[in-house]
């Protein structure tokens, strides 16, 4: 499990700003649900001085998401629209009292809405689409100038920063390549010089010492249980029927059963409880067989 800041459980359990922004004249989205976070900021700007009068979020991740999403929306309250794009993702982590390294990407997503809520609201085009060629982790879709640009702004210097910071190489690390190519260019830049002895990132591990069947799902409870409000808040939910092996079955249940996103919705759940185990787990829906003998029937 993270360690989280006692100020992080905070803003994961009573968010702050959560949900829609009333008469919002700006709107960010950034992420996919396929990706496991996706985050949609709202801004309601004061035309005139344009002060940030209010702010809102809604966000599909992990506890980290939810907190540092929060935790932007009352940074930026009160602040003119070019004192807002002066707040860093280091900011948002330091009003939490930090995040854990391997959520840092959290903020840099929260940094990222915040760009193109603004740039919406100026009625400039923002865009995180990807050049053809450029894009260098596809299980993230993480291009090479957002990993360029974080490692400028938050001094990294290790792939294993990057994938904490950008979530880039945290699949199946057949980017790593690419990633240390552009750590050698940044770093150049810097009059510095590459080491990848020094710098490899580890492989994903499953958690020490392996895990019981038990302790394998009360961990994957939790992960569910961390993702249930932001279904729970689209009048949806999701329930765990069975665990074999390396799959997962769930039932969705409300505004989820049926919906069009259920696929991305389901993506997004196999992500949150990839990250909580340590290892490679799929979630499928289960069977009407499934259903009822989990009921009993």
């Amino acid at each position: 499990m993270w360690d989280y800041s006692e100020k992080v459980k905070e803003h994961f359990y009573n968010p702050r700003n959560a949900g829609a922004t009333e008469g919002a004249n700006a709107t960010g989205d950034v992420g996919s649900l396929s990706c496991g976070d996706a985050l949609r900021l709202t801004l309601k700007v004061d035309p005139e001085s344009e002060v940030i009068l209010d702010a809102g979020f809604q966000t599909f991740g992990c506890g980290s998401a939810i907190a540092s999403s929060s935790a932007l929306t009352e940074i930026i309250k009160g602040m003119t629209v070019d004192e807002a794009l002066n707040v860093s993702n280091q900011d948002i982590a330091d009003y939490l009292d930090g995040l854990p390294p391997e959520k840092m990407h959290c903020s840099v997503m929260g940094r990222e809405a915040l760009q193109a809520a603004v740039a919406d609201y100026r009625g400039e085009e923002w865009s995180d689409d990807h050049e053809e060629g450029a894009l260098i982790c596809k299980c993230f879709a993480v291009d090479a100038v957002m990993i360029a640009d974080t490692i400028r702004a938050n001094s990294l210097r290790t792939v294993e920063e990057v994938i904490n910071y950008t979530k880039a190489g945290g699949g199946c690390s057949s980017c790593h390549e690419g990633i240390e190519e552009i750590l050698a260019s940044v770093l150049e830049e810097q009059g510095e010089v590459y080491d990848p002895a020094a710098t490899a990132a580890p492989a994903p591990q499953p958690a020490a010492g392996g895990l019981t069947t038990l302790q394998r799902i009360r961990r994957i409870e939790t992960a569910i249980e961390s993702i249930r409000p932001q279904l729970q808040m689209d009048k949806g939910d999701v329930e765990l029927v069975d665990v074999s092996d390396d799959t997962v079955y769930v039932n969705m249940t409300g505004a989820c059963s049926g919906c069009q996103m259920a696929a991305m919705t389901l993506n997004g759940i196999q992500q949150r409880i990839v990250e909580e185990l340590g290892q490679f787990i799929k979630v499928s829906p289960a069977s009407e067989q499934q259903k009822k003998a989990a009921m009993g029937g």
